[in-house]
C-alpha cells in the first residue's frame, strides 16, 4: 500500500516536460516502429505518394534517425492520373532529401499489354501489380505504408506489421498477434511485411499533428477555387482521364482535398478552411471519413478494399 502511494506521488511530481500528451504517445509509438523495422529488416522502403499521410511518416522517419539522413528509399506507384501539384510536391522533397525514389508506372503496363484500361478511367485498381513488381525487382522485405485504421473498415483489421504472402496477398487468417508493442517480423525467402506506423492515428491526429510539426503539404489540401464537376455525389476534377461528360457541367467552386490520389476517382468537398487551423475545425464537426466521403473506387463494393488488400494492394 505504502509502495503504490510512494509511486502515485512520484508519478504526480513529474514536471511537465516528463508527461506525454496524446501526439506524444503516437509519435513516440511510430518512432518505436520505425526502428524497429531497421533493426529487423535488410530493404525497407516508404510508399510516398506526396499525400498527407505518406508525408507525415517521412517526418517521423526523419525523427527517428536523426541527426543521420533517411535510410530508407521511397516509392510510388504512379496511376498518371496523378494531380500535377502532388507530383510537384513529391519530386520536390525528394529532392530536399537527397533519397532514392522507385516510380512504377501504371501507364507502363498498359502500353505493352501487362494490365488493360477500365472502361470507367479509374486506374486506382490498376496500381497492385506495379507495386508488386517493383517490391520484387527492388528486393524489398519490409514497405512503409500511411494506412490508419479509422479510414475504412478492411485497414480496421491490419496489424501493424501485416505479412503478404510471396503473391503479395494478404490472408486476415494469417495476422500475428502483437502484444505490448511486440512486432513479428519473420517471413519466409519471397514473403514481405507491410508496416503501418500510423495504423492508431485518427484524420483528425494527423492533421494536428501537421499543425504541432509545422509540415507543409501540397496546396490542393487546402481550400482554393477549382474546376470540378459533380459525380456520384462528389466533386471531380477535369482530366485527360476522361472526366467530364458531356452531360456533366463544369463549375468553378472553392475546394480542397482530403485525401489524394487517381484523379478518376478522388473527391474534392466544398471548404472555406485555408489553413491548417481551420481544416481542424472542419473535420472536428465531420462525421465522415475521408475515403468514405472522397474516394469512389472505395464504394464500388461493401468489400472493395478488402478484396483488393488481398490481391496485393496497400
Amino acid at each position: 500500500m505504502w509502495a503504490a502511494h510512494v509511486t502515485t506521488t512520484a508519478a504526480r511530481a513529474l514536471p511537465d516536460e516528463y508527461t506525454l500528451d496524446h501526439l506524444d504517445h503516437l509519435e513516440s509509438e511510430a518512432i518505436h516502429i520505425f526502428r524497429e523495422v531497421a533493426g529487423e529488416f535488410e530493404r525497407p522502403v516508404i510508399l510516398f505518394s506526396g499525400g498527407k499521410d505518406s508525408v507525415v511518416m517521412v517526418h517521423l522517419a526523419l525523427k527517428a534517425f536523426a541527426p543521420a539522413p533517411l535510410p530508407f528509399a521511397l516509392l510510388h506507384v504512379d496511376t498518371g492520373h496523378n494531380f500535377p501539384e502532388v507530383l510537384t510536391y513529391r519530386d520536390e522533397t525528394v529532392e530536399r532529401l537527397g533519397v532514392r525514389l522507385v516510380v512504377a508506372h501504371v501507364q507502363d503496363y498498359i502500353d505493352d499489354g501487362r494490365l488493360r484500361e477500365r472502361p470507367d478511367g479509374t486506374r486506382n485498381p490498376l496500381q497492385t501489380v506495379p507495386l508488386l513488381d517493383g517490391i520484387e525487382a527492388n528486393k524489398f522485405d519490409a514497405v512503409f505504408g500511411g494506412g490508419r485504421r479509422d479510414e475504412e473498415k478492411a485497414r480496421a483489421k491490419e496489424r501493424v506489421f501485416s505479412l503478404r504472402d510471396s503473391f503479395g496477398a494478404w490472408d486476415p487468417r494469417r495476422q500475428r498477434p502483437e502484444l505490448w508493442d511486440l512486432y513479428n517480423g519473420k517471413h519466409a525467402p519471397g514473403e514481405h511485411v507491410r508496416v503501418f506506423p500510423l495504423s492508431n492515428w485518427t484524420e483528425l491526429d494527423v492533421w494536428r499533428y501537421i499543425e504541432r510539426e509545422g509540415i507543409e503539404l501540397p496546396d490542393l489540401y487546402y481550400a482554393h477555387e477549382r474546376e470540378v464537376f459533380a459525380r456520384d455525389g462528389m466533386w471531380l476534377s477535369a482530366g485527360e482521364w476522361g472526366g467530364p461528360k458531356p452531360t456533366e457541367e463544369v463549375q468553378t467552386r472553392q475546394v480542397r482535398y482530403r485525401t489524394v490520389g487517381d484523379m478518376s476517382c478522388t473527391g474534392a468537398v466544398d471548404s472555406e478552411a485555408t489553413d491548417v487551423a481551420g481544416v481542424i475545425l472542419e473535420l472536428a464537426a465531420s462525421r465522415l471519413t475521408e475515403r468514405g466521403a472522397t474516394r469512389a473506387d472505395d464504394r464500388m463494393s461493401g468489400a472493395a478494399m478488402e478484396d483488393r488488400k488481398k490481391q496485393g494492394y496497400f
